[in-house]
């Protein structure tokens, strides 16, 4: 994936280096009520879930999980996520508490969704959020994706919501 340049941040592929980032994120209250419980306790851990995850995804599919940097500083994650060949490509973000409410998750997500219709030339992207998660569900709605369907089963339902390039 290549790095991405907004306004105001960047968004760039995670390295090994990004491991205390990334445990300090995954760890989140809010990262587990939302996103779940990655099991990233350690150091070592977290090396291996940037290894095992985003940079494997980034050899396989050519997108991945990346980095969001505001003035040299990681203040969250987002990228362009596929799970198997078959797979839609998935829309996700998450940033550090302090970071929310200053429009970083739309100015991200937006860039992102523009990086797929545009660069990678893909004709639907889709985003998956918590049923009660509302800024997310905001994020989504604002950068024009439109909810769908209410997928998943007892407590592991989630919103999809849905892009397509519009045909011309």
């Amino acid at each position: 994936m290549q790095t991405i340049h907004t306004a105001r941040l960047v968004i760039r592929q995670f390295t090994l280096a990004d491991g205390p980032f990334v445990m300090q994120l995954v760890n989140q209250p809010s990262w587990l009520q939302w996103i779940g419980n990655r099991n990233v306790h350690t150091l070592n851990d977290a090396e291996t879930y940037i290894s095992s995850g985003p940079m494997t995804m980034y050899q396989r599919y050519g997108v991945g999980l990346c980095g969001v940097e505001l003035a040299g500083t990681l203040i969250g994650m987002a990228g362009l996520i596929k799970r198997t060949p078959e797979a839609e490509i998935d829309l996700g973000y998450a940033f550090l508490p302090e970071y929310w409410g200053k429009g970083y998750a739309s100015e991200v997500a937006q860039a992102l969704l523009t990086y797929a219709i545009t660069t990678l030339k893909l004709p639907r992207i889709i985003a998956t959020t918590h049923l009660e998660n509302q800024q997310s569900i905001k994020v989504l709605e604002r950068i024009g994706m439109r909810f769908e369907a209410i997928i998943g089963e007892g407590e592991q339902q989630l919103r999809l919501f849905g892009y397509n390039q519009p045909r011309t």
